[in-house]
């Protein structure tokens, strides 16, 4: 082995340099690679465990081809082309990263292996060309015995593992988009190609590293600059908990959490609520036999705070709003336009922290932390539904919005959440949102009471009551209890959330949007004879064309 091949940086050589920057990278892409699927096939544990296997299988066929071809070809040189090549692939993600994802949502295989075929694509590749570099800078190493050489490429790679994943982690994914983590990643590759290839790298090398940096410059500059399929983006950021855009689109801006629309605010009438299901909101001042004894309300998820912003405007009413993702309040009070004050208490904490934390009684609980295809299963137990009743008033609400089908085999989520709910409460309420079997938003009433109101009842008090909202169509959609024989009760030590919600892959999410009054008349005519507003269909598979 010669000096070129092992020049040393302090005490570490340049092939474990490469060693140690391929760990960064192959780890860093691997984090990575969750966010980049997760607006389009969402971050399920399936999601995870695809993205896991394709990195570990391309990593290991790596390590073999290039085990095999390392006495033979490994040189300086070599191990430049590899990290160019992959510094290249990478400029490809940026630039075509979204476009491919939407050609290979469509690939014909079972719901639960939806991500696969993308991340084989997105992914393969480049963990793949990563892992040839281990065996070929052991066999470059300056190390006497085979022996010492492995056990230095994997004390050196594993350290550049443990780095990319703090780094990505902690670092990276809370300061930077996608693409500018993908761009740091590309940048760091070709960095490192040029360290390897001095001091004379040759002119094709030379001509390569300049190439392939400037494509990653292209490439992070070449999509239109805060615009996606759905309008404007206005901000954008990865948090530590998942892909957060505000985006405007007319009159309306909307917060999308890993591609799928949360909130939504008319900027002319902020307090308005866009989406139909926030109007279910308001039922527990039907449910409950004195809306006037109704003091606080405590919300679990903020979101654009449209609901706690709505309840403390119509309502004298005290709102705590529990929100874990920092990112969001900042967002809400950025964009939309949320200030706290006397009546709205904003908490950056956990939703079932708070409550085993907190010693207020509380009139209404509005749980609103779930996501189509992420939903925190700590919020879902029979154990998380007993202490939302244990800081309930006597006669207390709680309100659950759910994302699933109401029958069918989309709607396991549901039935299972149903019997869950109703472990703990003596009497459930089922609100579907869209009135029809697809996927949507379901709204469970839970009360204390064990006397059960009637459709005829609802309807009567909602003429009565002056509540500030017209919820007749709401009171349209009421279900009888579902069949829940075939589902779980969910509990802490077996809540299967990922495999209830597996069905959902790649079926139409639909968000129905409210009229401009916040009532029914003018509106179209539902199956069940209400009126019914205008609907959003939400593709479970559609993300949008850039991410700036």
């Amino acid at each position: 082995m010669g000096a070129n091949d092992g020049r040393a940086l302090g005490s570490v050589s340049d092939p474990e340099l490469a060693v140690f920057v391929s760990g960064v990278a192959s780890m860093g892409l691997e984090i990575l690679a969750g966010r980049l699927v997760a607006p389009q096939f969402g971050s399920s544990i399936y999601t995870w465990g695809s993205v896991i296997g394709v990195f570990l299988a391309a990593l290991s066929l790596g390590y073999y081809q290039g085990g095999n071809r390392a006495t033979a070809r490994a040189s300086s040189r070599r191990l430049t082309w590899l990290l160019l090549g992959t510094a290249a692939y990478v400029a490809g993600l940026i630039l075509a990263g979204d476009v491919l994802l939407l050609q290979l949502s469509s690939f014909p295989v079972p719901p639960r292996f939806a991500s696969l075929p993308a991340i084989t694509v997105l992914f393969g590749p480049p963990t793949y060309l990563l892992g040839f570099i281990s065996p070929y800078a052991a066999e470059l190493s300056d190390r006497e015995g085979k022996g010492e050489a492995s056990g230095r490429v994997y004390a050196v790679g594993t350290v550049g593992s443990i780095v990319g994943a703090f780094g990505t982690t902690f670092v990276l994914i809370p300061a930077l988009s996608v693409d500018q983590i993908s761009l740091t990643i590309g940048l760091l590759l070709v960095l490192t190609a040029a360290r390897v290839a001095r001091p004379s790298p040759g002119r094709k090398p030379a001509f390569a590293i300049v190439a392939v940096a400037l494509l990653l410059g292209g490439a992070v500059l070449a999509p239109s600059v805060g615009y996606s399929v759905r309008g404007e983006i206005v901000y954008e950021t990865q948090t530590p908990y998942q892909e957060l855009r505000v985006v405007d689109a007319g009159d309306t801006r909307t917060l999308y959490l890993d591609g799928t629309p949360h909130s939504a605010m008319d900027r002319d009438d902020p307090t308005r609520h866009v989406f139909e299901y926030t109007r279910y909101f308001h039922l527990p001042f039907l449910v409950t036999d004195d809306p006037d004894d109704v003091d606080r309300v405590l919300f679990i998820g903020g979101g654009g705070f449209t609901g706690p912003r709505r309840f403390v405007e119509e309502y004298d009413v005290t709102v705590d709003v529990a929100e874990i993702d920092p990112d969001v309040i900042d967002a809400a009070e950025r964009y939309f336009g949320v200030e706290e004050g006397e009546r709205l208490n904003v908490h950056n904490v956990g939703g079932r922290q708070f409550l085993r934390e907190t010693n207020r009684t509380y009139d209404v609980i509005v749980l609103d932390a779930y996501k189509r295809d992420k939903v925190p299963f700590q919020l879902t137990t029979v154990e998380f539904m007993r202490l939302t009743r244990e800081r309930l008033a006597d006669d207390g609400v709680l309100v659950a919005n759910l994302i699933s089908a109401p029958s069918g085999p989309a709607s396991e989520f549901y039935r299972a959440e149903y019997a869950t709910v109703a472990e703990a409460y003596p009497q459930v309420y089922a609100f579907p949102t869209v009135g029809s079997s697809v996927v949507q938003n379901i709204e469970l009433v839970a009360t204390a009471d064990g006397e059960r109101l009637s459709r005829a009842e609802l309807r009567e008090r909602d003429r009565e009551r002056d509540i500030g909202i017209d919820l007749s169509d709401a009171i349209a959609d009421y279900e009888e209890p579902p069949d829940t024989g075939d589902v779980p009760v969910l509990r802490d030590d077996d809540a299967p959330v990922d495999s209830l919600l597996e069905p959902m892959a790649g079926q139409r999410y639909v968000v129905e949007e409210a009229d401009d009054s916040d009532a029914s008349d003018g509106s179209a005519p539902s199956e069940n004879g209400s009126e019914r507003p205008a609907v959003t269909s939400v593709s479970a598979r559609v993300a949008s064309s850039s991410r700036a």
